[in-house]
């Protein structure tokens, strides 16, 4: 007879998941800090017309976002009513001209150099502004070579 018996049927032991709350935090902390906010609040009062024909956006990363409307409620007081341009945080001060083009110089230093010819200007206008004003955002994109101009709609109720 042998001295040593072997043990048949040995399971593995169950997995240690003591561990498993501090991978949950580092992936809550590594997302906290990746994930990217919204950087521009929203100044002035802003209802997109509708539209059929609607596109997506592939890569928002790449869209300059211009707001055209009235100025909030809150607002109002300080600026008036009068239909005014927004970029990023503040409103246009002097001219269309000498302002629009800093703001998209901006944004193309963020941009990698093979995808600057893909940047995309949106233009979110409110429905009862005049036109007057957007030619006037439009000229000033033309001017500072922004050619590729994108109006921001929502899809239209279906009836």
């Amino acid at each position: 007879m042998s001295k040593f018996k072997k043990k048949r049927g040995k399971s593995q032991p169950a997995i240690s998941t003591a561990s498993l709350p501090d991978i949950i935090f580092m992936l809550l902390f590594f997302f906290m800090v990746v994930t990217v906010m919204r950087n521009s609040e929203l100044l002035v009062d802003v209802v997109v017309p509708e539209a059929t024909e609607l596109q997506k956006l592939q890569q928002k990363s790449l869209v300059n976002y211009i707001y055209v409307g009235k100025p909030k409620q809150k607002n109002q007081a300080k600026y008036g009513t009068s239909p005014r341009v927004q970029l990023n945080d503040a409103f246009v001060k002097s001219s269309l001209e000498a302002e629009i083009p800093l703001f998209l110089e901006k944004h193309k230093i963020k941009v990698p150099e093979q995808q600057r010819p893909r940047i995309t200007t949106s233009l979110r206008v409110d429905g009862d502004v005049t036109m007057g004003i957007v030619q006037d955002v439009k000229t000033a994109l033309r001017k500072a070579n922004q050619l590729k101009v994108n109006y921001s709609a929502r899809p239209r109720a279906q009836r």
